[in-house]
């Protein structure tokens, strides 16, 4: 019986998928989480007549929703693969046995 180029799912890339994917959606709900908190200060500084607070909008909004977001998705991606990684792994032994 010959070989084919695919042995098999490996373990490696399970951390390696689930880190690229937190990163991507670590990111975007940053960029996300700080565009909304932004244009929301500029709109209470509008209401109050003061100077808009764009530190504030950074640090205690945008930055503590992106670590939350980002631990969530690291839970949730990782759980993900491995499932498919044992999925793969299932699926090969029946191949192999047919």
């Amino acid at each position: 019986m010959a070989k084919t180029g695919s042995e098999g799912p490996h373990w490696i890339g399970i951390p390696a998928r689930a880190l690229a994917i937190t990163i991507l959606f670590t990111l975007l709900s940053f960029a996300v989480a700080l565009l909304l908190s932004i244009m929301g200060a500029v709109v209470y500084s509008q209401m109050k007549h003061v100077a808009p607070n764009l530190a504030y909008a950074y640090r205690h909004i945008a930055f503590p929703f992106a670590i939350a977001v980002g631990v969530i998705v690291l839970l949730v991606s990782l759980g993900i693969e491995i499932r498919n990684h044992r999925r793969r792994k299932v699926l090969e032994g029946i191949e192999r046995a047919s």
